[in-house]
């Protein structure tokens, strides 16, 4: 982790002008620029860390953590991540899984398998980058290599974004305010442009159609999904996306999916949803929480996915009829 230790707020300002977005962000007002960011911590009453849910230490290392990755991004130092690589641990019987898995930027990889048999626990560890150190002794490579053992907590080298079925937003910001102080924080040179386009592929998303001015607490379940997938797929930096069931999540799944993969990212999503499996590359059949087999998809069974397809946008139809308190009609 960087230190800047005795350097005053107000010279890190002129430095790095970013770090105002630090203070915007985690709603702290700056009086005095004339001191250090452990003496402006340190004067914040306890209240305001027992709403965050932070204690001031966390807060100074969340602070140091925020200007190594903004760093990172402004220098171009971010990894560039052409393939990820499982090698295989053991199930809960503690037998030896399927051996070896390479996952190739802008492949889509169905994680499939029963309720309970181990595919988030998947998707942890390769969240975690696992290096034979979780419970199913997974390891995880980056480029063919061992990733460093600070990349797990580096802000600077943070890999991987999750997107999970259950997603609420809690600040008291418009769909717009909050965008833009993401595109900011990302030192976009044409923010307007690129908010445009996340809204712009949100809104094709998801089912319901929303603003820039939509407080983010109003929005529904499956509109938050739509903008953290675009934000994802847009202007996330992160080149690995793990989703967690997403199929129930009031969105066009399938086209969430190729979106993400377009942008050259890995993408795992654990799944039931038959439409969603058969449009992955390949996916990893799950057992008894360890790797049975590994599948890629065949070219029949992407003749399937037309049909399949037909029969969801039907059971879309349905439901929105439903919603709408009409009765169902077969045309």
């Amino acid at each position: 982790m960087m230190k800047e230790n005795g350097l005053l707020i107000s010279e890190m300002l002129r430095e790095k002008p970013y770090v105002i977005d630090f203070f915007k962000f985690n709603g702290l007002k700056l009086v005095d620029e004339a001191i250090t960011i452990e003496a402006f911590i340190e004067r914040q009453p306890y209240s305001l860390f027992e709403d965050m849910g932070l204690d001031k230490k966390r807060l100074i290392r969340d602070y140091y953590a925020f200007i190594e990755r903004m760093e990172a991004i402004r220098c171009g130092a971010l990894l560039q991540v052409d393939s990820m690589t499982l090698l295989g641990g053991k199930d809960k019987d503690g037998l030896p899984e399927s051996g070896r898995l390479v996952m190739k930027k802008g492949e889509i990889i169905g994680i499939v398998g029963p309720t309970g048999s181990g595919k988030s626990r998947l998707l942890a560890d390769i969240e975690w980058l696992a290096r034979g150190d979780t419970p199913t002794g997974r390891r995880v490579l980056i480029n063919g290599e061992i990733p460093p053992e600070n990349w797990r907590t580096s802000s600077a080298h943070r890999l991987v974004a999750q997107i999970s079925q259950n997603m609420n937003f809690v600040m008291d910001l418009s769909v717009q305010e909050f965008l833009r102080l993401h595109v900011e924080s990302r030192l976009i040179d044409n923010p307007d442009e690129k908010i445009a386009a996340i809204l712009n592929e949100a809104n094709h998303l998801s089912g319901e159609a929303f603003d820039p001015s939509t407080p983010l607490t109003a929005l529904s379940g499956g509109q938050s999904r739509a903008l953290m997938i675009a934000d994802a797929a847009l202007l996330c930096i992160s080149p690995i996306v793990l989703i967690d069931e997403i199929e129930n999540a009031g969105i066009d799944k399938v086209k969430a999916l190729k979106l993400l993969a377009s942008r050259d990212k890995i993408v795992l999503i654990a799944t039931h949803d038959p439409l969603l499996v058969l449009n992955a590359d390949q996916r990893i059949v799950i057992k008894n929480g360890g790797i049975c087999k590994t599948i890629w998809t065949s070219p029949d069974e992407k003749g399937i996915c037309s049909e399949l397809k037909q029969l969801d946008d039907r059971l879309s139809q349905c439901r929105e009829q439903l919603r709408k308190g009409q009765k169902i009609t077969f045309n």
